[in-house]
This record gives structure tokens, C-alpha cells and sequence, in this order.
């Protein structure tokens, strides 16, 4: 019982972005702040859960859109992402400061970016604020674009790395 329940409260998550944004507009409209950030969140870690958790903190609720697995593909190369959306998306739906969320299938959020029109779009530090997708849309009706610190040494690629050095070196 316990277990179909936590599915249920799970699948509520994830949404379709055009069922994403009929429920952030009455969120919207509540006056609820809605946070937006995105990536591919291949291989989870505890700097992923620190990020997510980081930009929560900057709203109302968070909206989290996934690179879909054609997309990382394209963006990070052949063999990758090791994790499939489908999983990709039901971890990150499970960590408790995610409100929502969505995939999208180009290689960038600005379609969805477009589509929900959050209050606060927040990427990464190693980004530059300028070069950061949606920000000029976000910016333009009044929304902030927020960089959140990352945590030093935590990547999927340096974790990747560290994996297969594990395995060249076991027996």
C-alpha cells in the first residue's frame, strides 16, 4: 500500500510539458514563485541534490527539465547517457526539493523555457549568466536568471572516470 502510494505521489511529478503548463499558470496565478533549471542529470550526485536543493530555496516551487536521451546523445557523445530518461526522471521526481518534472527532446530548454515562463531561471556557476539559454526571454518580462555555486569536484565526468579506473584496475 505504502509503496503504490509513494508511486502515485511520484508519477504526480512528471508531467507532459503542455500538462506543465496549465499547472505552474494556476500556480502562477496563486502567486506562487516558480524556479526553472535543466540539464541531463546522467549518473546523480550528491553535487546534482546540493544544486537542485540550492535553487529551490530561491522559490516557491522547481521545475526541473531533462535533457531526453536522443538529446544528451547529441550534446555529450556517443555511450552516453548511461541512465535512461525514464530513470533519469523518476530519480530526479524523487528527491523532495523537486515540485515537477519534464523532458524535453532539443538540445536546449528554450521551447519549455518559452512555454512556462518562470519567475526564476537558475543554471549552474560554470556558466556564464550571459551565454545562459532563455536568459534574454526570462530577463525580458521581468524575470531573474540566478547562477547557483557548484560544488568543487563533483561531476558525472570526473565520476565516470574515477569508474573506469575502478574497473581497468580490478581483478
Amino acid at each position: 500500500m505504502r509503496t503504490r502510494r509513494a508511486n502515485r505521489l511520484l508519477e504526480q511529478k512528471i508531467k507532459s510539458p503542455a500538462a506543465l503548463k496549465r499547472a505552474v499558470s494556476l500556480l502562477k496565478k496563486s502567486g506562487k514563485t516558480v524556479v526553472f533549471t535543466n540539464g541531463c542529470f546522467d549518473l546523480l550526485h550528491y553535487g546534482h541534490v546540493k544544486y537542485l536543493e540550492v535553487a529551490r530555496k530561491n522559490g516557491d516551487l522547481l521545475v526541473v527539465a531533462i535533457n531526453s536521451d536522443a538529446s544528451v546523445r547529441r550534446i555529450k557523445g556517443r555511450g552516453r547517457p548511461l541512465v535512461s530518461q525514464t530513470d533519469r526522471i523518476r530519480i530526479i521526481a524523487g528527491l523532495e526539493s523537486v515540485d515537477y518534472v519534464t523532458v524535453f527532446a532539443e538540445d536546449t530548454p528554450l521551447r519549455i523555457i518559452k512555454l512556462l515562463k518562470p519567475d526564476i531561471l537558475v543554471k549552474g556557476s560554470d556558466w556564464n549568466k550571459t551565454s545562459i539559454v532563455g536568459r534574454d526571454i526570462v530577463s525580458g518580462y521581468g524575470g531573474k536568471v540566478l547562477t547557483v555555486k557548484l560544488m568543487q569536484g563533483r561531476s558525472t565526468t570526473k565520476l565516470i572516470k574515477k569508474i573506469v579506473q575502478t574497473a581497468k584496475s580490478s581483478p
